[in-house]
């Protein structure tokens, strides 16, 4: 028979007056106030309600005091208590469901499963014991090995089962069953418990955020966001705008995660953890001032916030300010000895600052300390090991040291995967930076064969072979890359590929047609800018300046931040010597975006030369000449600045590696009537040059 309510001396409300009373003093009332209740246990053999009452009050009394007092001989005299209990009324579901909460209560977890598992063979259906059971294998998990994990991982699955069919409008048993189908990798039963408690409450936070972790543990953030986004702004919470905001991160939606961080901010002002996502969604949107701020804010609060240090440090180095990087670095330092990130932004700050030997040194010991002497690696060392070694790479390339930047080249490509094919890609890049076609052709040949099913590496192969003189031959590999029957979505790349080996055989018509196709299944915002980018350039070596500008705007309009595309626009904008405010605007912003990069760094000195600040042109010419030493246009450049500042010598030496260069150029990058001025520049000034005598030479 199943025990009812104990009598009202025993209710909460008065007991919470007997704790007011020494402990002693507590037992003596109780004591008084139960025997007036209730005489001894008897041995009759039908249920002695009142002896139970008694032994259950005592028992409640003494489980009370031990939980609060700590007491484990209260403990233990409440267990003798229930047992008592249990022998008045030994078939009571209410004082079984006691006892195995108890024993949970007090840590004897073997005894509260056992007594539980009784209790569930005698009653299938008891809640109160599926109950404990579920939370004993819940509170279990994380204490087994793996292979106890999973037999347990299975018990708690089986009772939250039973406790979703039992109490099926408990939102929580099904988000339990739903957190714990998640761990079993078991996603479809996952998803239909949560939309069960869905059904039960549409507005449930926990609902929500439950199915966006549940998708993004899936790797379908996309799915992840659009569940967070079905819930009406005025409702969302700050997990819920915060959630969101990380779903944005992952799909690399800057502007969005911005945003969304900021309303979580708005309704939850002081938490770091939504400001440190602000702060850190703003440095990837590039809004670098901003981000600053918020780091600084925030270092200044939590100064042992090493992580924050080694963004406000990268900040400082893309703003330019490479002392400041270094300094914030050198502080960093002992909060994160460790750290591998704050190392590799010190090598970008030295790179930065031209001090190659000091960063190769610190790139090739982060590879040393990370290698494997098997040469397995795991996904996140390989990530690291694929950006120390791309680095390296870059700034040996830098050096014009090719046999060193191939063989960094060469170690990720061996790391496979994706990464074997950026490997192949920088061989052939490095030796066509040193103007090696002949080697260049080699390992583009090398990569076609060792991937013959990688459609990129394979137009990789084909746009060398049309540069190197085989317009043909690079022509039908490109066309053999096409998906039958053409004009598939994976088609796309094959005719932006196909127009830029057009492009670059002159072939304007032809290239034009190619971009047509490609624009056609262009749906994602991207594909369509990097149409509208190659558009503009089609036009631009057509000296269509107008309609070039045109689709480079388009091109921005979807990506702000495009640093190509904003190189590209400024520099063809400076060099027809118009708008040069907006064009150095432009440039400033991709070079902040990319500040080693050789490219936009002459573009930023010619925009100043074009301006008449002829000592900001030089610095900036004299770094891109650093970075991109093979470049004719670089060197043209600086002859220009030095022949106007009056240094003819160095003028005549930069004309004439400008020819030089531009003889070791392939024909697409050599255009005549270019290399034509640069001839007549270097004729003018040796013969000004020759007139002067050496008193008058400035140098």
């Amino acid at each position: 028979m199943t025990l009812i309510s104990p009598p009202s001396p025993l209710r909460p409300s008065r007991l919470r007056h007997l704790r007011l009373l020494p402990a002693s003093a507590v037992l003596l009332a109780a004591h008084a106030l139960l025997a007036q209740a209730t005489p001894a246990v008897t041995t009759n053999t039908l249920p002695d309600h009142a002896a139970s009452y008694y032994h259950y009050g005592l028992a409640h009394l003494y489980e009370d005091l031990a939980v609060n007092a700590g007491r484990s001989d209260y403990a233990t005299q409440a267990v003798e208590e229930y047992k008592l209990a249990l022998t008045a009324d030994p078939d009571s579901q209410l004082l079984q469901d006691g006892l195995a909460d108890l024993y949970f209560k007090i840590g004897r977890i073997r005894e509260a499963v056992t007594t539980a598992q009784e209790q569930v063979a005698k009653n299938p259906d008891d809640v109160a014991a599926h109950t404990l059971l579920g939370k004993v294998y819940l509170r279990s998990l994380g204490d087994m090995q793996t292979a106890q994990s999973g037999q347990m991982l299975q018990l708690a699955i089986t009772e939250y089962e039973k406790l979703a069919q039992l109490k099926p409008n408990d939102i929580e048993n099904h988000l339990l069953l739903g957190q714990l189908y998640g761990f079993n990798h078991d996603s479809a039963k996952a998803e239909a418990q949560f939309k069960l408690a869905q059904k039960i409450d549409s507005n449930s936070e926990e609902v929500v955020l439950n199915m966006a972790r549940l998708y993004t543990e899936q790797g379908d953030y996309q799915r992840a966001a659009d569940t967070l986004e079905a819930v009406p702004i005025t409702d969302r919470t700050p997990r819920i705008e915060y959630a969101l905001a990380s779903s944005y991160d992952q799909l690399r939606k800057t502007r969005e995660a911005v945003a969304a961080y900021r309303r979580a901010l708005d309704l939850e002002p002081d938490n770091t953890d939504t400001e440190r996502g602000l702060a850190n969604a703003l440095l990837a949107d590039n809004q670098l001032d901003e981000a600053l701020k918020l780091f600084t804010e925030i270092t200044a609060a939590e100064p042992q916030d090493a992580q924050s240090q080694i963004h406000i440090a990268e900040i400082q180095r893309r703003q330019g300010h490479y002392d400041a990087a270094l300094a914030t670095i050198q502080k960093a330092k002992p909060l994160a000895q460790d750290s591998v990130e704050l190392t590799y932004n010190e090598a970008l700050v030295d790179d930065s600052l031209g001090r190659y030997d000091d960063a190769t040194a610190i790139l090739n010991k982060l590879l040393t300390d990370s290698t494997h002497p098997d040469g397995k690696y795991s996904d996140p060392e390989k990530a690291n090991r694929a950006i120390f070694l791309d680095r390296l790479a870059i700034i040996y390339r830098e050096q014009n040291k090719t046999a060193e930047s191939v063989a960094m080249y060469k170690q990720l490509t061996d790391l496979g995967g994706e990464y074997a094919r950026s490997g192949y890609q920088g061989q052939v890049d490095a030796y066509r930076d040193a103007h090696q076609w002949k080697e260049a052709t080699a390992a583009a040949a090398q990569a076609a064969k060792a991937l013959p099913k990688d459609h990129s590496v394979q137009l990789m192969y084909a746009g060398q072979l049309a540069d190197t003189g085989q317009l043909q031959q690079g022509i039908a590999l490109a066309n053999a890359q096409l998906a039958p029957p053409p004009g598939a979505p994976e088609d796309r790349d094959v005719y932006l590929a196909l127009a830029q080996i057009y492009v670059r055989a002159r072939q304007y018509q032809q290239s034009a047609e190619q971009l047509e196709k490609a624009q056609a299944i262009a749906t994602k915002p991207e594909e369509k800018l990097y149409v509208d980018f190659l558009r503009g350039t089609l036009y631009d070596r057509q000296k269509m300046y107008d309609q070039a500008e045109i689709e480079f705007r388009k091109a921005l309009a979807i990506d702000p931040q495009n640093a190509t595309v904003l190189n590209y626009l400024g520099y063809m904008l400076a060099d027809r010597g118009t708008r040069l405010p907006e064009a150095l605007t432009l440039i400033r912003k991709a070079v902040e975006l990319d500040p080693q990069n050789g490219a936009f760094l002459d573009s930023l000195g010619w925009v100043y030369f074009k301006s008449g600040q002829y000592a900001l042109a030089e610095e900036n010419l004299r770094k891109a000449n650093e970075r991109i030493a093979t470049d004719p246009t670089v060197h043209d450049h600086l002859g220009q600045v030095y022949e106007k500042t009056g240094k003819l010598k160095l003028a005549v030496a930069q004309w004439e590696r400008s020819m030089s260069e531009y003889a070791r150029s392939l024909p697409a990058d050599a255009d005549p009537a270019d290399v034509a001025k640069v001839q007549h520049k270097l004729e003018n000034a040796r013969v000004k040059l020759a007139r002067l005598t050496p008193t008058t030479s400035k140098n």
